[in-house]
């Protein structure tokens, strides 16, 4: 196909798929250019030539409208793309548009007053996830191959397990980000969602700059494993709240991996590791959106208010202390992996739960001490900073998609890839479209 029949071919689904409500945006014309472009040149512009490919709309793209999920940001259209988004088409690839995510990301279902909810495509009544919603709708029902989030305690992961795709959330730095104002903040990351590892390999590729001080330019320094890897299994990291069904799914998903893996019970000490994630993200979203707080409160829903009040009153010393056991956990990590190749967990907490329903405030029927609790099983992860592959596992005709977390070291990209392959090939946990 040329590039303007793939772009064409793929407009078309977005259009026949409005009630999902994935895109915020959509930008026909210049995908359209883009295509002529990509054929009318004389070799492939890059290893993603002419594939069309989604924005999330938290990430900002020049004289393309970036609302952040927020009326405060309605007609915000940026002067400069971020550098994920402008490395992609220098690699080939065709934005299509934007696509949904709750305001400022903060939020357990895809909808803000602007668009949503985005509706889960395997049943429309459920949430897609938060807040990468729209991205995972986008490829899990065929809009676009290969779709950009972003991912700070698993806005990549929960939407990917949700919606039956895979994900990449990779070592921090690994996809460049130099104008963040926290060069050093490792909690946040871009991310990709798509139906198969390849894709996220490929799209990975193409994202490294030495400008992010914490930027390890391209993957590829690692290698795949010789032989059966060593893999560690946990279903709640010792700490999570994790629900019967999603535990249900996920041993069954564990019996097949003998097949291809020696496999232990293990998880890393994470003892402190929810109290510290929520301290260092509570800080975070003060600092960022404490002046907004303050100058245009009215304007803001209860979410985005709940999530920047809670880091009002943190002192210097709480903020260390998180720290001091961030390092800790870190560190057992890091012994853990002396010993195994792989960590595998839920990719989330729960199975998409109905749209109406704003937060997850109690799991089996025990209440959650704060709405991001829910969230434990993936933002451990966020916590020290390791590479996360998801993929969906086998499921029956009945049941609805959910995910693993395959975790490794630092800078493992391409030992993730590698074992996720195995993975997709030999057991079959790979996507399958719903419509």
């Amino acid at each position: 196909m040329s590039s303007r029949e793939t772009v064409e071919a793929h407009l078309a689904r977005i259009a026949s798929l409005g009630q999902l409500a994935a895109f915020v945006t959509v930008d026909a014309d210049g995908a359209r250019r883009a295509a002529q472009m990509c054929d009318a040149a004389s070799a492939p512009i890059g290893p993603l030539h002419g594939v069309p490919i989604a924005i999330k709309d938290l990430t900002d793209t020049a004289g393309l409208a970036t609302t952040y999920g927020s009326v405060l940001f309605r007609d915000h259209v940026p002067a400069e793309d971020d550098l994920v988004v402008a490395r992609l088409p220098r690699a080939g690839a065709i934005i299509l548009g934007k696509t949904n995510t709750p305001e400022f990301g903060f939020g357990a279902v895809c909808t803000n007053r602007l668009c949503g909810p985005t509706r889960n495509p395997f049943d429309p009544v459920l949430t897609s996830g938060g807040s990468s919603g729209g991205s995972a709708v986008a490829v899990a029902s065929g809009m676009v191959p290969l779709a950009q989030g972003t991912d700070f305690g698993g806005s990549v992961r929960t939407p990917a397990s949700f919606c039956d795709v895979a994900s990449i959330r990779p070592t921090p730095g690994r996809i460049a980000s130099p104008r963040r104002p926290l060069g050093r903040d490792a909690l946040a990351t871009h991310g990709f969602l798509a139906r198969g590892v390849d894709d996220l390999e490929l799209a990975l590729s193409v994202c490294g700059d030495a400008n992010d001080p914490l930027s390890l330019g391209s993957a590829g320094g690692d290698r795949p494993i010789a032989g059966h890897p060593r893999i560690a299994v946990t279903p709640d990291f010792g700490v999570a709240p994790v629900a019967r069904e999603a535990r249900a799914r996920f041993a069954a998903a564990c019996e097949a991996f003998a097949r291809v893996a020696d496999v232990e019970p293990s998880s890393p000490d994470c003892g402190g590791a929810i109290e510290a994630f929520r301290t260092l993200r509570a800080a975070h979203i003060a600092n960022a959106y404490g002046e907004l707080l303050r100058t245009r409160r009215a304007e803001l829903t209860p979410t985005v208010i709940w999530n920047i009040e809670a880091g009002a009153n943190l002192s210097a010393q709480d903020y260390l202390d998180a720290e001091r056991r961030r390092t800790a956990i870190y560190r057992s990590f890091r012994e853990l992996f002396t010993r195994v190749d792989f960590l595998v967990a839920p990719a989330a907490s729960v199975l998409p739960w109905p749209n109406e329903i704003a937060d997850v405030t109690a799991i089996d029927g025990a209440a959650l001490e704060t709405p991001i609790d829910y969230l434990a099983v993936t933002f451990i992860v966020s916590l020290v900073g390791f590479p996360v592959l998801t993929l969906p596992v086998p499921r029956g005709e009945n049941e609805l998609p959910f995910g693993i977390q395959i975790v490794a070291p630092p800078g493992c990209e391409s030992r993730l890839f590698a074992f996720g392959r195995v993975l997709e090939n030999e057991l079959g946990f790979s996507h399958r479209r719903p419509l």
